[in-house]
């Protein structure tokens, strides 16, 4: 078959870091098109990719079917809106949208056009993830009763001239970062009952949220979601807890700063840990009582676009497809609303 055509709305951190560099290695892909408003760094790093100022000529090519938005967090919902409106397969970068409702209208839109709409929910290919993943899935630790996520970040400045820091609380840590987070969480356990959440701006002059912490409120497990820009110090990224046993795992996968650094993502040892970095288990099993390390899974984002390829080929949604992953803009505006209200906020099942 031939490969699927593929645009790019923008080459920023996101298109350069987390997609071109995938979908240009993937046989089942061909990038046509990346839009560059004012720069030529695209045509610099791929010659044979077009390069066009604006999305609407993007989506003006009839050989494109797959378009990835992956602009400013407020434009997701337009932009989305018109690929699919343009008979376009979609991936969309996290956060899906900033409103529940936008989303129920894009998926109900793209089902009604027979599109592939997705969120690239990328961290679910996280090597650490995955391998807190399959410990869970071995029973290792009995039943689980507590898990801990946290991401820390030490920007105790306001960097300039970015959307990222604008008074706007849809641009902040808990849509950036929490979108990823409260992901995974909803992965490993389903929906919760109920979310009471503590937002912040704890920075000096701060306009949007650098604080967070999200507790997921389930029957007999505790879920505490934290993140923030002044933790300077390094604490566990998870640790979980349950009847027959401990899970603790410090530092973050390795792939992005691979990326930046302008690695291919592909061959032998991509997406592996150093063993200084792998976590700690400590259980018993038959019998017998474990505390070492164990060796993380290789992380894995290109798992993301065969994904992708899988389900444009077989016609079948994909793992992050948009719907499925709807429920966590509904929890984060819940967070927001219980932060405001300084409550528990309930969640329709």
């Amino acid at each position: 078959m031939k490969p699927i055509q593929t645009g790019i709305a923008s080459y920023g951190m996101s298109g350069s870091v987390f997609h071109a560099p995938f979908l240009d290695i993937h046989p089942g892909f061909h990038i046509h098109t990346i839009v560059e408003r004012s720069r030529d760094n695209a045509r610099k790093r791929y010659p044979y990719v077009r390069t066009v100022r604006s999305f609407e000529q993007m989506l003006a090519c009839p050989e494109i079917r797959l378009v990835v938005v992956n602009t400013p967090d407020v434009t997701h919902y337009s932009l989305v809106q018109q690929a699919l409106l343009a008979h376009k397969d979609v991936v969309v970068e996290k956060p899906f949208v900033l409103h529940a409702k936008e989303g129920e209208e894009l998926t109900a839109l793209a089902k009604q056009q027979g599109r592939l709409l997705a969120v690239y929910q990328n961290r679910r290919w996280d090597a650490d993830f995955l391998t807190l993943r399959q410990i869970l899935q071995s029973g290792a630790l009995g039943r689980v009763v507590e898990f801990q996520s946290s991401w820390q970040r030490y920007r105790n400045h306001i960097e300039a001239d970015t959307w990222k820091e604008k008074a706007d609380r849809r641009v902040g840590l808990t849509f950036n970062l929490g979108s990823h987070m409260i992901d995974q969480a909803v992965t490993l356990f389903g929906l919760p009952r109920a979310v009471y959440a503590d937002i912040d701006r704890l920075r000096h002059q701060s306009e949007v949220d650098d604080y967070f912490h999200i507790q997921l409120l389930y029957p007999k497990l505790k879920v505490s979601l934290r993140a923030g820009y002044l933790m300077r110090e390094e604490t566990p990224r998870y640790c979980m807890h349950g009847t027959g046993g401990s899970y603790v795992k410090y530092g973050l996968d390795p792939q992005e700063e691979r990326l930046k650094a302008g690695a291919i993502p592909c061959g032998a040892g991509w997406g592996s840990e150093e063993e200084s970095a792998w976590g700690i288990l400590n259980t018993e099993m038959n019998g017998l009582h474990f505390k070492g390390k164990v060796e993380t899974l290789p992380g894995n984002y290109a798992a993301f676009y065969d994904d992708i390829y899988h389900s444009l080929r077989q016609g079948t949604p994909p793992q992050t497809d948009a719907a499925g992953v709807l429920p966590v803009i509904r929890i984060i505006e819940a967070a927001f609303q219980s932060a405001e209200e300084q409550k528990a906020i309930p969640l329709p099942h």
